[in-house]
């Protein structure tokens, strides 16, 4: 069973309540991860969102715990990946350390090929969002314009 997750953790600098902030704040939100989309920060709203080129991922929101965890499905509607939306579930923790937080992302039932990109992914985000939350600027992404390979 765990083969099918994918699993992301880094200790950030900064309070859970900081860091959940930018989970169900939009502009927080879009600061790390997308160029535009609508979010329906609340159990059972949805959520659709530019991440890259013309790649739009939407789902929605099944649980909003401040400052704790955050659980949305996830999936896409453009871009090629074998995940349609909604057929995924994320699920983020936040846990506080004398760092700050620990934060986790566990991403439950991706296909054995969408495993590897979604690892890949969801690490360069989660470093965007690693130094927002520390309060610095991880400067343009350059994923906007081109998908990785």
């Amino acid at each position: 069973m765990t083969a099918q997750l994918v699993t992301v953790e880094r200790r950030i600098a900064a309070r859970p309540e900081t860091v959940f902030s930018f989970f169900t704040d939009r502009e927080r939100w879009l600061s790390w991860m997308g160029k535009d989309g609508e979010f329906s920060f609340e159990p059972g709203g949805a959520y659709r969102t530019n991440v890259t080129g013309d790649n739009h991922a939407s789902g929605r929101f099944l649980e909003v715990d401040p400052p704790k965890r955050v659980v949305f499905t996830w999936g896409w509607e453009t871009g090629g990946m074998p995940v349609p939306p909604g057929s995924t579930t994320v699920e983020i923790t936040l846990e506080p350390d004398a760092e700050g937080t620990l934060l986790r992302l566990v991403h439950h039932d991706l296909p054995p090929e969408a495993r590897a990109p979604h690892k890949e992914g969801w690490t360069h985000y989660i470093d965007r969002l690693t130094v927002r939350a520390e309060g610095g600027d991880p400067g343009p992404d350059h994923w906007m314009e081109n998908t990785p390979a």
